[in-house]
């Protein structure tokens, strides 16, 4: 028995060098690995063979090779992609270059080396490059949104911006001396961040929205302006919004998720709804999972298929969490500029923040993809089946504190004692990465962490005992030594990309700390200009 399983390593034995690398070349980068483990020549045949190192280190990466971007060499994308795993955990915190940014801002955020700033009350856009990289593809543009709004009189709710896509979407309504509206009236104009005109690739100017059930004639309504959210991934927008509904004897929340498949069509079925009775502060939010999937955030984690706008998603799997939530938000994920590589949907981290208790959940999104693990299960997914192997839990300080790119996590924890009337100024900032490839090959890089940790959830109120959390999601962590100052007021926002961690602390500036090495940034400069 055994010599007819060592038969087929034999024959492979046998093979040219290069025809062995042809064939492993299909495997899943673990079977690679497992292959040059058992037998010498394998992993000799893995070490002269720059391709299997380079498919070893994308899945190891969690990361997924862009095609055409032949003009880089698979040796140096290979050691690029190296360089940029090492980088992460060897930047210098007190090295950064500042970037002034506008003082009366709504809305801001950063995403693909932009940021993004909105003001609602002078209805006015801003988007430019933080300091641009040679041959970078950049979008610098100030506007007013009215501009691109079918009624120009109408008033805007929320705006997002995507210069992966060259994409701005406005959500508005017209609304009335009260500030009334019609569910109905509620649209998305669409146009490009660089122009003034409609979108190429989108089906039509406006996306106009399907009507909501749940509101009778004769009934009156009042909206909260903060609880009406869009988002974009790729070919999806989504509006999320809430109403309370007010009848002559009782009052209850209606509210509505909307879903557009914007490059094909204006219109969409794909709609979910619900009302709660009395009205109350929902916990909720969402977020795209890839191109064809979508999380939804409530008392439980609901997944659907969203392939078909033209019908409602189609519920999957839900999946509940360990305690009881008043407030939620989750770290949305966007397309990210390709260059060689680009992330997996598949195999990265979400992070979901919750307010009271204030607890951070980073959650690995490969458990929403491993569905037949519960196959048979007609009833919601308890916590203990899927949450403790697959997530982390911390402490939450505050909701601004961590940003999330792939599977690398930057987390600021306050390193003083403020007391209740100010924010920390000093804070420790605690650099993570929890792909499989830095937890088995940390090459001396911080510290691997597999055992598990527990998190005790205290009621506030009467200090008892709620929840004792444990997980055990595997993860490599540096510990930044020394601390950072930020202001007076400690700092409002931070986000992480491919190569870059940017700063806010309240004022009119934006730090930007480079984590790329030098000789990968002018590596990926060259390769972009090819």
């Amino acid at each position: 028995m055994l010599q007819q399983e060592m038969e087929p390593i034999a024959d492979l034995q046998s093979l040219a060098e290069e025809i062995q690398s042809y064939i492993l070349s299909f495997l899943p980068y673990q079977d690679i690995l497992r292959c040059t483990s058992v037998c010498k020549a394998l992993r000799q045949t893995y070490i002269s063979c720059s391709e299997l190192q380079y498919i070893v280190e994308l899945g190891g990466q969690q990361l997924l090779p862009v095609r055409n971007t032949f003009d880089t060499s698979i040796p140096k994308r290979l050691q690029l992609l190296r360089d940029n795993a090492h980088a992460w955990f060897n930047f210098d915190i007190h090295s950064f270059k500042t970037v002034s940014i506008p003082m009366s801002h709504y809305k801001m955020w950063v995403v693909n080396g932009h940021l993004c700033l909105w003001e609602r009350h002078g209805d006015s856009t801003t988007i430019f490059p933080i300091l641009p990289k040679p041959s970078q593809y950049t979008i610098e543009r100030d506007r007013s949104p009215i501009s691109i709004r079918s009624d120009q009189s109408a008033y805007g709710f929320d705006v997002l911006m995507d210069p992966t896509q060259n994409l701005i979407a406005i959500a508005y309504a017209t609304v009335d001396n009260h500030f009334q509206w019609d569910d109905e009236n509620i649209c998305i104009d669409l146009g490009i961040l660089d122009g003034e005109s409609v979108h190429p690739q989108a089906a039509g100017r406006t996306l106009f929205p399907s009507e909501l059930p749940g509101i009778q004639n004769g009934d009156r309504t009042s909206t909260d302006l903060g609880k009406l959210k869009l988002k974009c991934f790729g070919r999806h927008i989504a509006l999320w919004h809430s109403r309370q509904i007010i009848h002559e004897d009782s009052n209850e929340k209606l509210w509505g998720l909307q879903i557009w498949d914007w490059q094909h069509s204006t219109m969409s079925r794909s709609v979910l709804s619900a009302t709660t009775n009395p009205a109350c502060e929902e916990a909720i939010d969402f977020c795209f999972l890839g191109n064809d999937r979508l999380l939804f955030f409530s008392q439980v984690i609901k997944i659907y298929l969203i392939e078909d706008t033209s019908q409602a998603p189609q519920l999957l799997a839900c999946f509940l969490l360990p305690i009881s939530l008043t407030r939620i938000h989750s770290w949305p994920q966007t397309l990210a500029q390709q260059t060689m590589w680009t992330l997996d949907p598949e195999h990265q981290l979400l992070s979901i923040i919750t307010f009271s208790p204030s607890l951070i959940f980073i959650i690995s999104t490969r458990i929403f993809f491993d569905l037949d693990l519960f196959e048979g299960m007609l009833e919601a997914i308890p916590w203990k089946k899927w949450g403790p192997l697959n997530s982390r839990v911390f402490q939450a300080p505050s909701r601004r504190n961590i940003s999330i790119s792939g599977n690398r996590v930057l987390l600021a924890f306050p390193a003083d004692n403020p007391s209740f009337w100010y924010s920390p100024q000093k804070y420790r900032l605690r650099v993570m990465d929890f792909s499989p490839l830095a937890v088995e090959r940390r090459r001396g890089l911080g510290r691997v962490v597999k055992e598990p940790s527990m998190i005790e959830v205290i009621e506030p109120e009467n200090f008892q005992l709620v929840a004792s959390l444990t997980t055990s999601l595997p993860y490599v962590e540096v510990v930044l030594d020394q601390d950072r100052i930020f202001g007076d007021h400690g700092f409002e926002s931070i986000w992480i990309d491919r190569d870059r961690i940017y700063l806010y602390h309240g004022l009119n500036q934006l730090e930007v700390i480079e984590t790329t090495p030098r000789a990968a940034a002018v590596a990926n400069a060259i390769t972009s200009s090819n």
